[in-house]
């Protein structure tokens, strides 16, 4: 398939997987699923290792599979791979928006954090909401994170829009993630479902939620940007 039919695959596997996650009022419950996501990993909470804290939306939480299988918890297996001692915490919500992201903010942040992983917007685009206002959570969320002491390193993970609502805002969406990732230099990973979205074998049988094999990818994807940032 050309990259632009592949690219369409992608933005429609990403926002369907949010319509089928999604509720009403995901904004205002974040705080409380954040909590229950960071109370479940309470009992760790003696490891002294810095943690590594990815928020986002069902595609970081691994819907459909084992939690092992999820991308974060792969991660952490390269991770302990290479000999570095960093703990990972999943705090993905299936159906998040940015706005959900940034509501429970706080209360994911009420430790220490080494590195911030941020993917969201893809229930942005479903919902068709202004760029503008996803840039702005965005920044919120990245303010806030670095009102920690010491602050975190953040990585960006870049989504697409669907392409149904029009160049104009599919461009505007993209750039949202690239305008950021430069003015507040952060690392960038360009499009997290690259190479996995469209492609019927990396996903499970509803053609939206990336595989196991599929979450591997993702993990490379994510890997490339970490290692660096975590090997210092």
């Amino acid at each position: 398939m050309k990259k632009a039919g592949l690219l369409y695959v992608a933005m429609v596997a990403v926002v369907a997987a949010a319509l089928a996650c999604a509720n009403p009022d995901t904004g205002a419950r974040s705080a409380r699923d954040s909590s229950d996501i960071v109370s479940a990993a309470e009992p760790a909470r003696e490891d002294a290792r810095p943690v590594i804290l990815f928020v986002g939306t069902s595609l970081t939480a691994g819907y459909g599979l084992d939690p092992s299988l999820a991308y974060p918890a792969l991660l952490q297996d390269m991770i302990d791979s290479a000999g570095l001692s960093y703990r990972v915490l999943n705090a993905g919500v299936s159906g998040q928006t940015s706005a959900g992201t940034l509501a429970g903010m706080d209360w994911l942040l009420r430790g220490p954090v080494a590195v911030l992983v941020v993917e969201t917007g893809a229930n942005d685009g479903l919902r068709g909401i202004d760029p503008s206002e996803l840039r702005s959570n965005i920044e919120q969320i990245i303010q806030r994170a670095r009102r920690q002491t010491p602050a975190p390193a953040i990585i960006l993970t870049g989504m697409e829009a669907p392409p149904n609502l029009g160049q104009n805002y599919t461009t505007a969406f993209r750039n949202v993630y690239r305008d950021a990732a430069e003015t507040y230099d952060l690392a960038l990973v360009p499009f997290l479902l690259e190479g996995v979205a469209g492609v019927d074998s990396l996903n499970q049988p509803d053609g939206i939620h990336p595989t196991a094999a599929g979450q591997r990818i993702v993990a490379d994807h994510v890997w490339q940007v970490l290692a660096p940032l975590i090997s210092q």
